[in-house]
């Protein structure tokens, strides 16, 4: 049985940096890639960034460009969401979510395992 689990999540002023983890289980994880995502208040979700399995390829939502990093360590079935120069529109419920496939997408029907989330909400 797959689980993810998300950790980092907190209260940050604009301008500052959070780190997500997502610490995976139940298969091979660097079989597949693995994306974040996230939902704010009456918003739908989107997507955030992609990586490949073989950390090889990522691929970022617009929000996320320039600004956030995606990153994984296959060793440890963790990946990371590294958030810099964070805007209070960045507040939102970040999940991170698994594929069946080593290729990095930005599609959510793809992702067929999903974390609960962790909130993340920046302060003006």
């Amino acid at each position: 049985q797959v689980q993810l689990v998300e950790s980092g999540g907190g209260l940050v002023q604009a301008g500052g940096s959070l780190r997500l983890s997502c610490a995976a289980s139940g298969r091979t994880f660097s079989s597949y890639a693995m994306g974040w995502f996230r939902q704010a208040p009456g918003k739908e979700r989107e997507v955030v960034a992609s990586i490949s399995g073989s950390a090889g390829s990522t691929s970022y939502g617009d929000s996320a460009k320039g600004r956030f990093t995606i990153s994984r360590d296959n060793a440890k079935n963790t990946v990371y969401l590294h958030m810099n120069s964070l805007k209070p529109e960045d507040t939102a419920v970040y999940y991170c979510a698994q594929t069946n496939s080593q290729l990095s997408t930005r599609i959510q029907s793809l992702y067929v395992y999903w974390g609960q989330g962790t909130q993340v909400t920046v302060s003006s």
